[in-house]
């Protein structure tokens, strides 16, 4: 594993300590906000507009991208105390599995190709299922759960924010009744 120092995406985003890059690679160091910090999380919105305006950026973003046969590739490109910002490759038949944030708000768009995302609409809607095309980007709460994944032909490249960083995901599987948790994963494991 090599860990380098990021560029900061954008000048509202500070740069990492340090990067992770590959799969199941340390993502850095721990910023997790503490009990003392007073910063609030950054909104669902605020999010979604962090990915968009670097997704228009691509010269800073796209010498970065990898493609691993193995499971999605992935880099952090930045973190501060309320927020961090990935890079995601995926080639197709690659998924996430339905997860959650740990809590934290989140938002990503699809800056290359195409992706799939899965969610439980509720009683009434059942399971949702919408295709993520290039320039479309997603924004949610702290409690969603969703799977996504590339059923496309073609490669896919995605940016993701999250408020606050990543502390935690839950693994779940979908089941007759319902999402049934199976696991759980720290920052030690990305």
């Amino acid at each position: 594993m090599t860990l380098s120092p990021s560029p900061s995406p954008s000048p509202s985003i500070s740069p990492a300590d340090r990067s992770a890059t590959g799969t199941g690679a340390d993502p850095g160091p721990d910023k997790t906000p503490s009990a003392t910090d007073t910063r609030a999380p950054l909104t669902p919105g605020t999010l979604r507009t962090i990915v968009r305006e670097l997704a228009e950026r691509p010269e800073e973003w796209i010498h970065h991208v990898r493609l691993s046969t193995d499971e999605r590739w992935y880099r952090r490109l930045a973190a501060d105390e309320d927020h961090e910002v990935w890079l995601i490759s995926w080639l197709p038949g690659q998924s996430t599995g339905f997860h959650d944030h740990g809590g934290s708000r989140g938002a990503f768009t699809v800056a290359l190709g195409e992706l799939e995302e899965l969610s439980l609409g509720g009683p009434e809607q059942g399971l949702l299922i919408r295709r993520i095309p290039a320039g479309t980007a997603r924004a949610f709460g702290p409690e969603y759960v969703h799977d996504v994944r590339n059923t496309a032909v073609g490669p896919a490249v995605t940016l993701h924010a999250y408020s606050p960083p990543l502390s935690s995901m839950a693994h779940y599987d979908l089941r007759a009744g319902g999402l049934v948790r199976t696991s759980e994963e720290g920052p030690e494991q990305w």
